[in-house]
């Protein structure tokens, strides 16, 4: 029968219940199962024609959405736990791994549903790509201990969860693909093999995404093979646990002990001890300034696991004594530390009371500029750095052209790269404002007032700025034993790395350890 329009002249001498029953409705126009219907095959253009008419598509659809959803949960709590370790889910590495894995899988699975209807070649290779390449990190992290101790359960769940929905991805295209044509075949007669100018923008776009997706795993692989080489660095001093057995600081001191000599006890600034200081100590150990010292690894520096989050420089310092007192290493101390080290060594130095025989403060930090350490746009950098760490783009590009070492990347000038380091800086950002500010200037009060003092501070950093030089003044002021403020001309704020400044330090700690 011809298909008119109501408004047609013919169809108003029809009888009315023969226009209802000629009128397209919902059923005889859009339904696939026109069984009742003569008009015999569709036009490939018709919308009743889609792979969404199978119930086993519109099933697969459905799992879909679920499996983007808990993704996304999962997605939430990694990043959550980046500022706040939730219960359970404190890793000792840097979790930014984690949550790369999840940011992958979920991009997977947002882009798996935009182009759900739309199967394409290329996003089938691609995603065959992307599950060997998974197969290798689920086995890098798993077998390597060094990582599948770091990363946890977190990182191992993370993984094979991105395995799982790479290969979901695998499936659920080459399903619809074969939806499609099986209802092209019912409706049409044959199989479609033109697209329309939307499905070839889609599969442009689903390619894109997918071979990005394919390089950022590529990189990531990348980086798991260096940290499983850096894995072969063994520490220098010992491992111990602390805070209820939660992580592991490192430990290490070399040389004589005395009870009636004091030991050194150095402390990084913005970087680890070993890069900083760890030469500039074995130095002045041969050369007979100090008969021992020691230094620990702060949490996310150097060999010492990551704490939990929050974690402020009361924490961090109460885990570094618990480390010290399970090495047996229980002192007298002089401290000796630069820039913000100086903020855990005072705290360190109010809290051990009669132990701690004196202070070396090198281009200290006062507690009044925590806030700039604090500051909410070098919080979001350093956040964009670590969820950017594990594709490793200054770390590979640095081992391969550049020359770095293992033992550069573990300790030396490229440990600012390692997601550990990251986080740790991420985690002292976040609270240098309130927490460890309280914790500072709790210090000042209960500081003993008779022990020894030595601040040694940068020429060129006092020059460049009055406050930092009101602020070194004060400092000066810390206990009521001032044995020298010492300013090194021309040294920057690292002041031992001129020859000046070690000379300096060294001649100040001598004094002290021998006085």
């Amino acid at each position: 029968m011809p298909r008119f329009s109501k408004q047609d002249p013919r169809m108003q001498e029809l009888d009315p219940e023969e226009v209802e029953q000629t009128a397209p409705d919902e059923h005889t126009r859009l339904l696939p199962n026109r069984l009742d219907s003569d008009r015999g095959l569709l036009a490939p253009d018709d919308p009743a024609v889609s792979p969404y008419n199978l119930w086993s598509i519109r099933f697969l659809q459905y799992l879909t959405i679920a499996f983007t959803l808990a993704t996304f949960v999962w997605w939430i709590l990694l990043l959550v736990s980046s500022f706040a370790t939730p219960p359970g889910f404190q890793t000792r590495g840097s979790g930014f791994l984690s949550f790369g894995y999840a940011s992958l899988t979920l991009a997977n699975m947002l882009f798996t549903l935009l182009f759900f209807g739309v199967p394409a070649k290329a996003v089938r290779l691609l995603s065959i790509f992307m599950s060997a390449i998974l197969v290798l990190d689920m086995i890098l992290v798993l077998s390597v201990q060094k990582t599948r101790y770091e990363e946890g359960w977190v990182g191992a769940v993370s993984v094979i969860w991105a395995l799982l929905m790479s290969l979901w991805t695998l499936m659920t295209d080459h399903i619809v693909k074969w939806g499609k044509a099986e209802e092209e075949e019912r409706l049409t007669g044959r199989a479609e093999t033109r697209r329309t100018l939307l499905e070839w923008s889609s599969v442009m776009l689903s390619t894109v995404a997918y071979a990005i997706m394919s390089v950022a795993l590529f990189l990531i692989t990348l980086n798991i093979i260096l940290r499983a080489l850096d894995a072969a660095v063994p520490p220098p001093g010992k491992l111990h646990w602390v805070d209820s057995n939660k992580y592991r600081v490192h430990v290490y001191c070399h040389g004589n002990t005395s009870d009636a000599v004091p030991t050194v006890l150095f402390e990084g600034g913005a970087s680890t001890v070993e890069h900083q200081l760890w030469d500039f100590a074995e130095n002045g150990l041969k050369n007979g300034s100090f008969p021992r010292y020691c230094f620990v690894d702060r949490p996310g520096f150097g060999w010492s696991d990551t704490a939990p989050s929050p974690s402020s420089a009361g924490f961090v310092v109460d885990a570094v004594s618990e480390a010290l007192a399970k090495a047996g290493e229980k002192g007298p101390w002089v401290l000796a530390s630069g820039g913000i080290g100086s903020i855990y060594s005072r705290v360190f130095s109010s809290r051990h009371g009669d132990t701690v025989k004196g202070l070396v403060l090198i281009d200290p930090l006062h507690e009044d500029l925590l806030n700039e350490v604090g500051a909410s746009g070098r919080g979001f950098l350093l956040w964009l750095r670590g969820i950017l760490s594990p594709l490793g783009l200054d770390r590979v590009p640095g081992a391969i052209f550049r020359g770095r070492t293992s033992r550069d990347r573990v300790y030396g000038r490229a440990a600012w790269q390692s997601g550990k380091y990251i986080l740790a800086q991420l985690q002292e950002s976040l609270v240098a404002g309130s927490f460890t500010r309280r914790d500072v200037e709790a210090s000042r009060g209960i500081q003993n007032k008779d022990t020894p003092l030595v601040v040694i501070s940068s020429g060129s950093h006092i020059k460049s700025s009055g406050r930092w030089e009101r602020k070194q003044r004060d400092l000066t002021k810390l206990t009521d034993n001032l044995r020298s403020w010492d300013i090194v001309d021309f040294a920057p704020h690292e002041v031992w790395s001129t020859f000046e400044g070690r000379e300096k330090m060294e001649q100040r700690l001598k004094q002290l350890v021998h006085a």
